[in-house]
């Protein structure tokens, strides 16, 4: 009789835990991120602290290291931007695919539109450039008031 109590306490306890209210985020309430459609179907998050994994996002930031070039398969130009939430990201622009952002520099504003994916430092933002073959949304890099993609 007592394991049937305890298991019937343990129940109860899982369904009160289970059924908690999913908290509400006011759209746009994070300064720097915005929300921009990644298609006709999805949107991305007001949040970077909600991205999620392959997650279409844009926002701007302001860059706070130019890395150098990853030569290793497709060429990408590096960089990471600052956002104005504090979180940083590291910006994988393909530059086999589009141009290169001319003249980036530790300081300037860049604005981007590309696909989220989470790792211990921030996250990384790529796909900033059209797809070839048309079946990735296309994304884009905003500096100095031109757009590369």
């Amino acid at each position: 009789m007592k394991k049937f109590v305890l298991i019937l306490f343990f129940l109860a306890g899982l369904y009160a835990a289970l059924d908690q209210p999913v908290p509400f985020v006011e759209p746009g309430s994070t300064p720097g991120i915005s929300a921009a459609p990644a298609s006709d179907s999805a949107r991305s998050s007001t949040s970077d602290q909600q991205w999620r994994s392959g997650q279409q996002v844009s926002g701007s930031g302001t860059v706070s290291r130019v890395l150098p070039d990853d030569n290793n398969g497709s060429r990408h130009q590096r960089f990471i931007l600052r956002l104005g939430s504090g979180q940083t990201v590291l910006i994988a622009h393909n530059i086999d695919l589009a141009p290169r952002v001319s003249s980036v520099r530790e300081g300037d504003t860049v604005s981007f539109y590309g696909e989220y994916e989470p790792n211990t430092q921030g996250g990384v933002i790529h796909w900033t450039h059209k797809d070839p073959q048309g079946q990735h949304a296309d994304g884009w890099l905003e500096h100095a008031g031109r757009r590369y993609q």
